[in-house]
């Protein structure tokens, strides 16, 4: 996951900085064309010599035209912190305390893959797309969470384990209301999306290092809940930006003990 998780950014930073490039060129060239020659004299009577300026012309604007559009995509790409939310507090209750985790090694990682949208013009658009959203939990006790029981279960382990994480993968479908600015000199614009998303539960998995047992890897729905809804905000200016991400939802579902243990997340994003 890291790997992959580095090697998004780069490739995404490396596509940026191309665009950029070609970006700055295309105003230059566009300046160029919109200037006008004047000429301009050099003293005071109508003998006073002349030369031939160039002046620019009136700003040029590029306009996108409305209309609708849809295609494969990798964008909106988000990194950051997960954080549980218990009841209103950060706070985890006592049924809840064997969820315990590390604040800095929790997190959220997700992208889009496909998008459907409308353009209302240069400033404003809504769209509706798909990706994949990770939550990574990095638990600090020695427990192991129990597949296939009635309701969220868990074990006290003897051993010890560098790494028990435990995480949930969602298909995520966003609506996006989009709003951007106008560009400044260097091309770069202020821009604000948010909107309502749901997910649907793809996995549910317990990852666990330790000396005894090596790795090992248990798949399960582990009670996560199958359809979550909640809302989310990004706002950006130039390559990056930042986003924030509440799930209305329940964390887990057909677990009264879990009732009101709600996921908020919050990080940086790139490519929206």
């Amino acid at each position: 996951m890291k790997r992959l998780i580095f090697t998004i950014i780069i490739c995404v930073v490396a596509s940026t900085s191309f665009a950029q490039t070609t970006s700055d060129s295309t105003h230059t060239t566009v300046d160029s064309i919109h200037r006008k020659r004047v000429r301009v004299k050099l003293g005071v009577g109508d003998d006073a010599p002349t030369v031939s300026v160039n002046q620019p012309d009136t700003a040029y604007h590029a306009h996108k035209a409305p209309g609708f559009s849809f295609g494969v995509t990798f964008s909106r790409i988000d990194l950051g912190f997960a954080t549980l939310i218990d009841h209103g507090s950060f706070t985890l209750s006592p049924n809840n305390q064997f969820l315990s985790y590390r604040q800095w090694k929790t997190s959220n990682f997700g992208f889009d893959v496909v998008q459907f949208g409308y353009r209302f013009n240069s400033a404003f658009k809504i769209y509706v797309s798909g990706g994949f959203d990770w939550t990574l939990i990095r638990l600090r006790r020695d427990i192991t969470i129990q597949r296939n029981t009635p309701v969220l279960t868990y074990t006290e382990d003897d051993i010890h384990y560098s790494k028990n994480r435990f995480s949930s993968s969602y298909l995520r479908i966003p609506l996006s209301f989009y709003y951007r600015s106008h560009e400044d000199d260097r091309g770069n614009y202020f821009r604000v999306v948010a909107g309502p998303e749901i997910g649907v539960l793809l996995n549910g998995r317990v990852k666990q290092i330790s000396e005894e047992n090596g790795k090992q890897k248990f798949n399960d729905d582990y009670h996560f809940t199958k359809l979550r809804k909640g809302a989310f905000v990004r706002v950006g200016y130039g390559l990056m930006g930042i986003y924030a991400k509440y799930y209305f939802s329940d964390m887990f579902e057909n677990s009264p003990a879990q009732a009101g243990l709600k996921n908020f997340s919050f990080g940086l994003t790139l490519g929206f």
